[in-house]
């Protein structure tokens, strides 16, 4: 929705913004700011009540072309993350208008809150400039002749005091990693291929003071990393694990946090094969991984920690030849472990249990965090409400929830149990990827996963096929892929 954002302190924004709780009139601070009359006049209209994410307008109001009264939903209720949806109801109507300079006098309106409360003007800025950066994502580059591509506007943001400045530098940087996952998600398959996804890796690495190794060919089979060789062998587009690593200038004799993403750049079910329009749409089997690829963009041009962060994109394709790998098949892992191949469709699982035994054998890991688009069936148990996590190690669990909440990114935990895992059994090898059985699917990924971390080391499974991608719009995201997990995961690293 906006070409450009940018933080200025130059000259007088064109449109202020101002907030309102719901049921209130405004606070004595923002009716300071009034020096006209034109807020309290407007906060008084019936369609000024407050509701999170409504926007009043009032034109030619003290000085500025135009002011916008924002609503921040009830005080009780309100947080930190209601300046997303507050700041993104703002933005859409900045990039209506074709806004290029906006002033947020939103702390005017967060004095009145208690101590216990209360919100930072750095936080604010911070969900300010998530909200404006990611309502500015868009995928124009594959337009042809045919499309109309509309403008966009360069916004500049003015604010109250240099916190809340700050804040909205680093919400921008922030989003900006989410639009890189974004971006990357909606990339189409003869695109995006493995190795272009490889390609872009090596060119944020540049750019961000990251080292980038990709593992292909002969390097996989001399690495044992058994399942890329399978999955992606009836491909013309050959496998590879991405290895991204952020080395910090203090801090380097930390052990490393280790990120596996599950990076499928098209699934089509292999020889179980997908049927009807279950084809549609598998572009985005790369999410996990996607969300990762943002991740670490943050991490090193934005929160910069001083420990070493390391991601393995585990990326194939599945598809279909003579060649494909088959149901009946046995596979045998880099750690000893065998498996019996009984669905080509749950293909997902064999790049991770690569990553994760890579990650346990060579990392020496804090912990590691492996994120995928691994199971329809955590849709069907959370919907696109939450992402899916199994995480057994209290202190991991904790920091998970903790950014899970702050970033708005949610997740709700989900057991591990040794009868789950007694239900991938083998009769011919130690373990199935997929039990013949349908009852607690989601548990099944999670269960045939353990398999391949070492005992001892910490480990947490996000299943995010529920929220990868939203069919509708929100107040600061249009529909299509949300990059989920590349704030997580940030903040996660932060606060670690």
């Amino acid at each position: 929705m906006f070409e450009s954002i940018r933080v200025s302190s130059r000259g007088k924004a064109n449109v202020l913004v101002v907030g309102q709780f719901k049921g209130e009139k405004l606070n004595s601070e923002t009716k300071s700011l009034d020096t006209d009359g034109s807020l309290v006049k407007a906060s008084a209209r019936v369609e000024a009540n407050g509701n999170l994410g409504s926007v009043v307008e009032v034109f030619d109001s003290n000085g500025y072309h135009r002011a916008l009264i924002v609503g921040l939903g009830d005080r009780s209720g309100f947080s930190a993350g209601s300046l997303r949806k507050a700041g993104g109801a703002a933005g859409r109507s900045l990039a209506k208008s074709k806004t290029i300079s906006v002033e947020f006098q939103i702390m005017a309106a967060l004095s009145s809150l208690k101590k216990a409360d209360s919100v930072d003007a750095f936080t604010a800025g911070a969900m300010i400039g998530e909200a404006l950066g990611m309502l500015s994502w868009s995928f124009d580059s594959l337009r042809g002749t045919a499309t109309d591509v509309p403008s966009q506007t360069k916004l500049a943001v003015h604010s109250c005091c240099s916190k809340f400045d700050d804040g909205v530098d680093r919400g921008l940087g922030f989003a900006e990693g989410t639009n890189v996952a974004r971006t990357l998600s909606q990339t189409p398959p003869n695109i995006a291929t493995p190795m272009w996804i490889a390609n872009e890796a090596k060119k944020m690495a540049r750019k961000s003071g990251m080292k980038c190794t990709v593992f292909s060919g002969k390097k996989l089979e001399d690495e044992r990393l058994t399942g890329h060789i399978n999955v992606g062998k009836a491909s013309e587009n050959k496998p590879c694990m991405i290895r991204l690593e952020y080395t910090p200038k203090r801090g380097k004799s930390k052990k490393p946090i280790v990120l596996v993403g599950k990076t499928i750049s098209y699934d089509s079910g292999g020889l179980s094969i997908k049927v009807g329009g279950g084809m549609v749409g598998m572009k985005r089997d790369k999410d996990g991984g996607c969300g990762v690829f943002g991740a670490m963009h943050i991490i090193a041009n934005v929160i910069k920690p001083n420990r070493p962060v390391v991601a393995l994109l585990v990326s194939a394709e599945n598809s279909i030849s003579d060649e494909a790998y088959r149901p009946d098949d046995v596979l045998t892992f880099r750690n000893g472990v065998t498996v019996e191949i009984t669905n080509t469709d749950a293909e997902g699982r064999l790049v991770l249990a690569d990553g994760l035994c890579w990650a346990c054998e060579k990392e020496n890991p804090e912990f590691i965090v492996d994120m995928a688009t691994l199971t329809g069936g955590v849709v069907v148990a959370l919907g696109s409400v939450f992402g899916g996590m199994w995480c057994d190690d209290a202190d991991v669990r904790a920091k998970l929830e903790d950014a899970a909440d702050a970033t708005g990114e949610s997740l709700w935990r989900m057991p591990h149990h040794p009868k789950y895992n007694a239900m991938m059994k083998s009769p011919i090898a130690d373990i199935l990827n997929s039990a013949p059985v349908r009852e607690a699917h989601p548990i099944q990924g999670a269960a045939f996963l353990t398999h391949f971390v070492e005992e001892g080391v910490k480990w947490a499974h996000l299943d995010i096929a529920g929220v990868h991608a939203s069919k509708k719009d929100t107040e600061f995201m249009c529909a299509g892929p949300t990059g989920f997990g590349a704030r997580l995961l940030a903040d996660l690293v932060e606060r670690s």
